[in-house]
């Protein structure tokens, strides 16, 4: 098998293990969250779950933008800092909105890598 598609598909699934890996973290979290911010069901699942998802959806749509002007090292870079601005504040998050919105951007940097 020629080494530059092995490399190429190595990439493509470690894509989409970044995907499920964030999907299986947040449901072992899911309840505890909306206890300790007595969110509604709608609101927990919309806003504070699915903002993942919705920041996945951007990042798709939007991540070949960077990817033909910037390259994709300088593109892949730029994802790695999301995906750690999204995990610290998300860490530090102390109320629904602002944990979403560090979702959003670790969404984001998801959908970007997938097109990256």
């Amino acid at each position: 098998m020629d080494k530059k598609i092995l490399r190429f598909s190595l990439t493509a699934a470690l894509a989409g293990f970044l995907f499920g890996f964030d999907t299986v973290v947040i449901s072992g979290a899911d309840k505890s969250l909306q206890a300790l911010w007595q969110s509604t069901d709608a609101f927990h699942g919309v806003v504070v779950i699915g903002m993942a998802l919705w920041g996945t959806v951007v990042g798709a749509l939007l991540g070949g933008i960077p990817t033909n002007k910037l390259g994709r090292k300088k593109t892949l870079i730029w994802i790695g800092i999301f995906y750690t601005l999204s995990a610290i504040g998300s860490a530090l998050s102390n109320d629904p909105i602002t944990f979403a919105f560090f979702r959003f951007i670790g969404g984001l940097g998801v959908g970007a890598s997938t097109v990256a």
